[in-house]
């Protein structure tokens, strides 16, 4: 049972939908009511069969039978009987027809080869056949989808916001996911049938052992939850004051408490009471629990002996005893710890490291620390040639400001990220100004002061009333108390505020789950923890030291290290004594939810709307609760609660017309050039904690393997996240001045700028004589249009948010932190204003730093500028030029009028890009000498299909090499035309045998629609995948038959599959190989599948199968000890290992730029440079392809496998394990088979233009 807040009734959770209503005199939406949800019920499984007929001529109509049941055997029974009409399926013993009705059989006719029985009976694989036709409905796992496309390559947020909207449109069919899964069954039990199966797989003593292996994986994995909770916990009561609270707790988990659940003895817990006691000078208190720490067997570290050392500086002298510290010391050198390493120990506060020192020197005088001396230099051979002595030293933002600019940018940088978010004038364009909108903001004004008012005081009741629940009187176990006593009361006020403000705001047909909101709003009380320790312990103003002398050298470079030593060598130097790279350690998720729901209960109960507010003649007052909660069906099992704001709430809020937005800092762009990374723990912003690798939440393997790994190994990655944050970005003013016009004109379909969902009309009302047909088509015709509403706000909001965010920016320089996700692949940290967007998103922004055309600068504007248009794709780039100079008038009419003119540049490819090229051509033809103009336009350099590229170089593979521009050619070859050649061969084919999908894409088979499929192919979308991109393709075509998009993007994904694998063997067989090779080390030895990429990144796939885990302030799972996805191990290697050399390629690029002085930034396989310096970084990027791929990347690969996952045993162990012993043998076998290479020569690489072009 769920107590509502809305109607104060108890209601059950079921997965039926739940409404809500509300009589109202007035609406307060503009949206249509939505239709109740029709509760489809549990579907049955079942399958079609078909009887083929021949009539005159070659026409076959085949006649459905709906099967109901039959086992695999009954079926190989029944495909070997050819002559059986499916009127008599009845007849073979076991098998059920489900019950139909005659007028339910239908007759099409269809092409010979598309379904036939007798082509059922030559397919190799029966059971394959069967599960793909099966019709068992499920809901769609649309985040297992839109994760598969997120693997496959897309970033770009239009991109993912269409096929996102396009899922809740497609008939529902089987999960793709859970299709692979039945295939894999039925492939290897050979067709036993799951009953079968399951009494033959149920022994006991498997049973035991199984249950016995998952109840350890769960206490591993919750005992390693509690050591991380307590860590967390431990340290927010130290800095609450609440020392004895520590105690009692440490006390309490020793000895596993009452229930002896976890017995929890871990040095890291006693040295933070051993901390605390030695802030305060306690050293009697710290020997004394050193004793329970000998009881427990603990031994010291360097850390503990630190603080021992700084406890004895600290306590007044009276206490002082030198014979206590030599028996100190006396136990250090047992266990060879040193004094220079508890010295490397005692740099997490500001005067720590002289009070150790000084403690030394009382029992050695004599002593001195040893320097710090770093190893600067990289591991990895492939970077040989990066070294000082041959570098070009220029600074990214040579003569852009001053060190005083700089200083100043840094102090309010910092004064964001302390105060957590920026306030940005919106570009939204309101209708009208109405009388009531100065009501309405005053209104707000007077209900945010009465719930600051609220909000304070129930924060003070709710607080006393835990603090009563939980005194008893020092609680042993965790509680939620302390977490609320880190801040201000003011702080917490502040944020309750702040989560009222984002649900008024928000969309009224989507809010995030409860949980979500909760774990959102104690993660923000977390950061902001974590800020004012950062604050106390002097680490704001030691970084703001190192900072400015760091800022000095960026803009006046006269060395040639990079940013990363140089921000190490500058910390050496003035913080010998504090160390600024600071791990802090995040509270649990459980422990952010419950602070969460703490925060919110108050929203919900005390928070209240006078709903008289409207009505500005009332003078009485009718309060009611502003918020309330409602249960939504998501598509899952149960339904998922939301919080909703009041109606006249929301109203009030809209009808006000805000003028602002407001962007947490970590969603905007920086004002100063980004903290160089200098380990995996600190860079990218000020202040703020930015993760250098995005993972999930659960990941935790991959952040282990991570802090074990050399810091020299992770060097090349982390500088070239450095390269790629030193560039300072402008954004182009006369390009955002025109977006910013057409958006507030009502956007344009033509321009690809996001219309508001108001411009669509309504659907039209039911008649009093509607029919049956007529409901239906009016209910389908709602269901589209909220769709396709939802899917028009999202854009909407995605353009008016980078618009403003530009609009912000305008004639301001700022810079783009960049991160990496698990596979290596970079992108910038800010989300709505960076260069990976659509072409809008790349059209408005700029080098800030210009640079001369040059001699060639003019030409590659124009060769760039025709690229965009997509006009010339097959024509050689002396062609291209000669075309540019042809339309050189359209080139200048599209500059000089761009709405008013023929506006040819709107007829492009990329809009956006290609007029702000026109405009740039037109502004260097203006300039008295072109060759000396300054220009900040960048140049693109793309690669051709660069994950087919990759594969072709792994392979050797001369043919593919060919396709693929590997190798010379005086024209370009484009894949994407070459396989569209194909498919519609295969297409007219089958149109001729009277197939009518066939027919229906004649005409309709181009480039841009198999474009997508054949890009991601190589990353391994899946089939379902690629049809949702081609079936986003046909949509978008206005003269294709709607009623044929899913069947045809099946049709289409299928037939470019076939028509890659024909073209590309070599690709297959490696990809073939890298799945063989993931399915077998994740299934038989249940471990996840990793690797290190060329340049020393460790990578770890984190796809684990959940174990959940109830228990009070649990961490979420650990992947380390769970089972893992094999289906989603085995299908996702091929593509993250192609994504991590395409990462490799690069940062190997970016780096050898950067030694070069040239300016680099990369949108993955799109290299971006100046117009002066694109033959330089195209020299660069062959040899680096080139030298990437001479190393025996495969035959390295399955030496780490063997090395990972194959285990060296005496015969002895092989003869007690013969079962693993089998299963290392088949992964040994396996990994060792390294595909054969073909007799392509890498070195073409280096002459072939069109490689990246």
């Amino acid at each position: 049972m769920k107590l509502c807040s809305h109607c104060r009734v108890y209601h059950l959770i079921t997965s039926k939908s739940i409404s809500y209503s509300q009589l109202r005199n007035q609406t307060t939406i503009p949206a249509p009511l939505p239709l109740k949800k029709e509760i489809k019920h549990k579907s049955r499984r079942f399958t079609e069969l078909l009887e083929g007929s021949k009539f005159a001529g070659d026409t076959i109509i085949n006649r459905r039978t709906i099967i109901k049941k039959m086992s695999p055997n009954q079926l190989s029974s029944f495909v070997n009987i050819t002559d059986t009409p499916s009127d008599d399926l009845h007849k073979i013993n076991g098998t059920k027809l489900l019950e139909f009705k005659p007028s339910d059989v239908k007759s099409n006719t269809f092409s010979s080869d598309v379904m036939q029985l007798s082509n059922i009976q030559q397919s190799p694989n029966v059971g394959s056949y069967i599960v793909e036709q099966c019709d068992d409905v499920k809901k769609i796992d649309h985040v297992s989808v839109m994760e598969d496309l997120e693997i496959s390559g897309f970033s770009d947020s239009t991109s993912l916001i269409k096929s996102s909207s396009l899922l809740n449109s497609i008939p529902q069919e089987a999960n793709p996911h859970e299709i692979e899964d039945e295939i894999e069954t039925l492939n290897t039990t050979d067709c036993i049938s799951k009953k079968a199966k399951r009494k033959s797989d149920s022994k006991p003593k498997e049973d035991i052992v199984e249950t016995e292996r998952l109840k350890m994986i769960n206490n591993l994995a919750r005992k390693e939850s509690l050591i991380r909770t307590l860590n967390a916990y431990l340290q927010l009561c130290v800095s609450c004051g609440m020392i004895g609270r520590v105690y009692h707790t440490i006390m309490h988990y020793r000895t596993g408490g009452k229930q002896k659940l976890f017995v929890v003895k871990d040095i890291n817990l006693y040295n933070i009471l051993f901390q605390a006691y030695a802030n305060h000078g306690e050293l009697g208190k710290l020997k004394e629990m050193m004793n329970y720490m000998v009881i427990d067997e603990l031994k010291p570290t360097a850390k503990t002996y630190a603080i021992i050392f700084e406890c004895y500086e600290n306590c007044k002298k009276k206490y002082r005893n030198l014979n206590y510290l030599y028996k100190i010391h006396a136990d250090m050198k047992k266990q060879s710890i040193t004094f220079d390493d508890i010295l490397k120990e005692s740099k997490t506060k500001i005067g720590q490291h002289s009070a150790v020192l000084a403690s030394i020197r009382s029992i050695e005088p004599k002593f001195e620390p040893a320097k710090n001396i770093r190893n600067e230099s990289y591991t990895v051979h492939l970077l040989d040639k990066i070294k000082p002595d041959n570098a070009i030293c220029k600074s990214p933002a040579e003569n852009l400001l001053t060190l005083d600019d700089l200083k100043r940018k840094f102090r309010i940088q910092t004064q964001h990220e302390i105060y957590g978010h920026v306030e940005i004038k919106s570009v939204e364009k309101f209708e009208e100004i109405k009388p009531i909108i100065a009501h309405y903001k005053k209104v707000i004004v007077d209900l945010e002061n009465s719930w600051t008012i609220a909000a304070s005081e129930a924060f003070d009741r709710d607080l006393k009333s835990l603090k009563n629940r939980e005194y008893q009187p020092i609680p042993n176990a965790m509680v939620l108390y302390p977490c609320l006593c880190a801040l201000d009361t003011e702080q917490y006020i502040n944020a309750i505020l702040r989560e009222v403000r984002k649900l008024a705001n928000g969309s009224e047909t989507f809010s995030p789950s409860f949980t979500t909101l909760c774990r959102k709003l104690g993660k923000y009380i977390n950061d902001k923890y974590e800020m004012l320790v950062n604050t106390r312990n002097g680490y704001v103003e030691r970084t703001e030291q190192i900072y400015f002398k760091y800022g000095d050298w960026y803009l006046n470079r006269k060395d040639t290290m990079n940013s990363r030593i140089i921000w190490q060598r500058i910390s050496d130097d003035i913080s010998r004594d504090f160390s600024v790279e600071l791990q802090t350690i995040q509270w649990p998720i459980n422990l952010q939810i419950s602070v969460g729901k703490f925060l919110y209960n108050i929203i919900l109960k005390d928070i209240k709307i006078d709903v008289n507010y409207i009505k500005p003649e009332s003078n009485t007052k009718r309060l009611l609760p502003a918020f309330y909660t409602l249960f939504r069906s998501s598509g899952k099992k149960h339904l998922v609660e939301e919080i909703k704001p009041h109606p006249i709430l929301s109203k009030l809020y809209r009808e006000s017309q805000p003028e602002t937005l407001n962007f947490d800092t970590s969603l905007i762009p920086s004002i100063c050039p980004p903290r160089p990374w200098s380990s995996m723990h600190s860079g990218g912003y000020m202040l703020l904690k930015t993760d250098v690798i995005r993972m999930p939440l659960y990941a935790i393997q991959q952040w282990k393997r991570l802090e074990n790994t050399p810091p020299s190994q992770l060097w090349p990655s982390l500088d070239s996240l450095n390269q790629l944050s030193s560039i300072p970005w402008t954004v182009n003013n006369t390009i955002l001045d025109l977006a910013i016009k057409v958006f507030q004109d009502g956007g344009s379909v033509k321009l690809n700028v996001p219309q508001p969902p108001s411009v669509l009309p309504p659907v039209p009302l039911l008649g009093t004589n509607s029919t049956e047909i007529d409901r239906k088509s009016i209910t389908r015709a709602r269901i589209e249009l909220k769709r396709k509403k939802s899917e028009m706000y999202s854009l909407w909001c995605d353009a008016l948010y980078r618009l403003s965010l530009a609009n912000h920016f305008r004639d301001k320089i700022f810079w783009l932190p960049h991160n990496m996700d698990f596979r290596g692949r970079v992108y910038p940290v800010p989300p709505h204003l960076n260069h990976l967007g659509s072409d809008l998103a790349r059209s408005i922004l700029i080098f800030a730093l210009g640079k001369p055309l040059g001699p060639n600068g003019l030409d590659w504007l124009k060769i760039h500028t025709i690229n965009l248009t997509g006009f010339k794709k097959r024509n050689s780039i002396s062609e291209r030029l000669k075309y540019a100079n042809e339309i050189l008038d359209k080139i200048l009419d599209s500059a000089e009028n761009p709405m008013t003119g023929e506006m040819w540049w709107a007829t492009s490819d990329e809009p956006w890009q290609t007029l702000a090229g026109c405009m740039e051509i037109a502004a260097a033809l203006k300039s008295p000498n072109p060759e000396e103009y300054i220009c900040r336009f960048p140049i693109h350099q793309d690669g051709s299909c660069n994950g087919l590229q990759h594969y072709a170089a792994l392979g050797r593979d001369q043919i593919g090499a060919l396709n693929v521009n590997l190798y010379p050619s005086d024209v370009p070859q484009d894949v994407y035309s070459s396989v569209a050649v194909m498919v519609d061969e295969a297409r007219q084919k089958d149109a001729s045998e009277f197939n009518l999908v066939a027919q229906a894409l004649e005409g309709f088979v181009t480039r841009k629609v198999i474009k997508q499929t054949v890009m991601t192919t190589v990353y391994g979308v899946t089939k379902f995948g690629a049809r949702l991109q081609i079936a986003r393709q046909l949509k978008d075509l206005d003269n294709f038959p709607q009623e044929y998009v899913w069947s045809a993007s099946l049709y289409l994904a299928q037939k470019t599959f076939d028509s890659l694998r024909t073209m590309f063997e070599s690709a297959r067989q490696i990809q073939d190989w890298f799945t063989d090779c993931a399915r077998v080390a994740s299934s038989l030895k249940g471990q996840n599948i990793e690797w290190v990429t060329p340049l020393g990144l460790p990578v770890i796939q984190p796809y684990s199968k959940v174990i959940p885990m109830k228990n009070g302030f649990k961490d979420v799972f650990i992947d380390v000890l769970e089972k893992p996805n094999a289906i989603k191990q085995k299908n996702a290697f091929a593509p993250n290992f192609v994504h991590s050399l395409d990462s490799c390629h690069m940062m190997l690029t970016s780096l050898h730029c950067e030694h070069a002085g040239l300016t680099f930034v990369s949108v993955h396989d799109c290299y971006w440079t100046h117009p002066a310096t694109v033959k330089t970084m195209n020299k660069i990027c062959r040899e680096q392809f080139v030298a990437l791929h001479s190393e025996p990347i495969l035959e390295n690969l399955s030496q780490y496998f063997i090395q990972k996952y194959v285990t060296e045993k005496s015969d002895d162990d092989a003869e007690c394990d013969l079962e693993n012993n089998l299963s290392e043998r088949k992964i040994y076998r396996t990994v060792s088979q390294v595909p054969k290479k073909g007799n392509f020569d890498l070195k073409s690489v280096l002459k072939s233009t069109y490689f990246f072009s």
